[in-house]
């Protein structure tokens, strides 16, 4: 029992390591083990094979909706997140899918199109993937699994030293609650941020906040067999409609304050989205 005791300590010292180093803008902390620059690079290392393996749109209509909402979102981005231009690639993949990466790129998939319904819809997607480079959340997810893969090799290696029976098992059981217990609320913790920050961040580039709710009521409609809230990376639909319902008084007030300029974006979704090449007949 003093072996498990000491082995639970030492397990459970390196993974409190998570809780310290930065805080998030909605004060969470926050750990990050690598700089911008290496994060920068491996974004756009990352879309730039992207690039090469998934087929882009050409379509110009929903190359110009996709860049015009884009365009707007970013021109409220802080140069803290990515000073220059931001790269918008539309992919031309039925995958309901988007996102935005370190340094400045972000990516569409045409399937989403055929789910957000207009602008309103589009900015909010957009502003919850740029909203994961705001907070950094790519930083802290590396960080997350940098750290779990050191304390599970610490645990390892202090269970073969004790005299502990079945220790594969207990190795194996860690490895899950490392999964369920710290990386997916980690995850969670992340896209409810982000769903916050997106939210506030497409009002204040002439959106509609409360479109970020409608679009999730859609999402819910497609993902009936989601599995538990618990066992998922990402919060459930009702959790994150209730939570956006709930700070919408907040981004409606920065939507009102940009209402009264008159640059307010007008892209327009086109009335047919082309299916991807590679699907048509």
């Amino acid at each position: 029992m003093k072996n498990i005791t000491v082995f639970y300590s030492v397990f459970c010292a390196v993974l409190l390591s998570l809780t310290a180093c930065s805080t998030s803008s909605t004060g969470r902390n926050q750990v990050s083990l690598y700089s911008d620059t290496e994060l920068n690079n491996m974004g756009s290392v990352s879309f730039e094979q992207m690039k090469k393996e998934i087929a882009i749109s050409t379509d110009v209509d929903t190359n110009a909706f996709v860049h015009c909402v884009a365009n707007a979102i970013t021109d409220n981005v802080p140069t803290s997140a990515h000073k220059g231009e931001w790269e918008v690639v539309v992919f031309d993949s039925e995958q309901i899918n988007a996102f935005a990466l370190p340094g400045g790129k972000i990516g569409v998939y045409t399937g989403i199109l055929n789910v957000t319904e207009d602008q309103h819809q589009l900015a909010a997607i957009i502003g919850h993937e740029v909203g994961h480079v705001l907070e950094r959340h790519s930083n802290e997810r590396l960080s997350a699994s940098k750290l779990s893969n050191v304390g599970l090799m610490v645990a390892t290696i202090a269970l073969g030293a004790s005299e502990v029976e079945n220790k594969g098992l207990w190795v194996a059981g860690l490895g899950v609650g490392v999964q369920y217990g710290l990386i997916m609320p980690y995850s969670r913790a992340h896209e409810s941020e982000a769903d916050i920050i997106g939210q506030e961040l497409m009002a204040r580039s002439g959106f509609k906040p409360e479109a970020s709710i409608k679009l999730w009521q859609n999402m819910s409609k497609l993902s009936k067999d989601a599995p538990p809230e618990f066992m998922s990376t990402h919060p459930a639909n009702d959790t994150r409609i209730k939570q956006l319902s709930k700070h919408l008084a907040i981004s409606k007030t920065a939507y009102l304050t940009r209402q009264k300029q008159s640059n307010m974006p007008q892209c327009v979704k086109p009335s047919i989205i082309p299916a991807p090449v590679s699907k048509k007949k």
